[in-house]
């Protein structure tokens, strides 16, 4: 073979050989496929006075696969006077067409808008007008720029929301902790409240923690905060909800009140208390109280006729005591179980055991 058909075998070979270890090649991705799926659960509220947008940032592409590098939310709005349908939300060039953008939320460090749990929220106050209806779209980047679909629109008629309920006062019982308060008479603009209010509770574990919402907006002035911890501090808060058209508006909260469930309910008396004497002392014993929180039982002492006094006291499990203080004569005994609340409660007295000392 010729020098130049050695050299056109040698490339073919070699060409060959490369196709064999780098295997066949998948066709390209098209760009608008690796683009971010748009934002699916954006939600639009009235709280206080502002509207409050939330959603949770996409974490997969338009072709379905992860996406890890997300860098920009943008926020569009658009206003009108409430008339007919929205503005639609056309992308052009990277952004919705007639719209204003009002903010870019990076994913890194989404200031200004906070975390709440896998969702973002972000408070627009940039001139609102009462009466105005206002129309939100999200769209999405990644670091490579592409723009992914814009979300759903969502529209909110801004409206005054209530000022905050008056009067809360906390009742705390066993592991429940019930509240009333008077209603709300006010907007925050001023006016007076014409139509019907509901309520929903906040909780915070701290007296510095933001408070949640602990139940469903209700229609009355009373709620029971219920399956409580007991000898723990809650700090509660109390809000108006108020409904205009498709929006609902969060009116401010109340101050907060502290309140801590008690255990309020005693064991279980003992039983079957007997006692033995013998020369200068007195042996008791008796049946448990059945309750599983019981820390001790106190020992009560009476003579023949006269009122009992508290003479001693045994841990529990134990049910047995000595009582070497007495002397010739006939005595009564009783004895009380005790829990282990932050407030002891004290059971109602044993039968009593009545026993005479020669």
């Amino acid at each position: 073979m010729t020098g130049p058909g050695r050299r056109l075998a040698a490339c073919l070979g070699l060409a060959a050989l490369t196709l064999t270890a780098c295997g066949k090649k998948s066709p390209p991705v098209a760009p608008e496929q690796r683009a971010p799926q748009p934002v699916a659960d954006l939600t639009g509220d009235v709280d206080e006075s502002a509207i409050v947008l939330a959603w949770t940032p996409p974490t997969r592409r338009v072709d379905n696969t992860r996406q890890r590098d997300v860098t920009v939310m943008r926020i569009f709005r658009v206003e009108d006077s409430g008339a007919g349908e929205p503005k639609s939300a056309m992308l052009t060039d990277g952004r919705i067409a007639g719209y204003e953008e009002i903010a870019a939320i990076r994913s890194a460090e989404p200031e200004p808008a906070v975390r709440r749990g896998p969702r973002l929220a972000f408070a627009d106050r940039k001139g609102l007008t009462y009466g105005r209806r206002y129309t939100y779209v999200v769209v999405t980047g990644d670091r490579q720029g592409r723009i992914g679909p814009p979300s759903r629109r969502v529209s909110v008629r801004y409206a005054a929301a209530p000022a905050e309920p008056q009067n809360v006062v906390v009742e705390p019982g066993e592991r429940a902790v019930r509240l009333r308060w008077s209603p709300a008479t006010r907007l925050l603009d001023g006016s007076a409240v014409t139509d019907v209010l509901k309520y929903e509770v906040l909780r915070a574990s701290s007296a510095d923690a933001d408070p949640a919402p602990v139940s469903p907006p209700v229609s009355d002035t009373a709620w029971t905060d219920s399956d409580l911890e007991n000898d723990r501090d809650y700090y509660y808060a109390v809000r108006a909800v108020r409904s205009v058209a498709d929006t609902t508006l969060y009116g401010r909260p109340s101050p907060r009140v502290a309140a801590t469930p008690r255990d309020v309910t005693p064991p279980s008396p003992p039983a079957n208390l007997v006692g033995v004497a013998s020369e200068g002392v007195v042996r008791l014993s008796w049946s448990p109280s059945p309750e599983t929180d019981v820390a001790s039982y106190i020992v009560y002492r009476a003579p023949e006729r006269g009122g009992f006094e508290r003479i001693g006291a045994t841990s529990a499990p134990s049910t047995t005591y000595v009582d070497r203080t007495v002397t010739r004569g006939t005595y009564r005994y009783a004895v009380t179980a005790q829990d282990r609340a932050a407030r002891p409660n004290e059971s109602e007295r044993s039968n009593e055991a009545r026993v005479s000392l020669p």
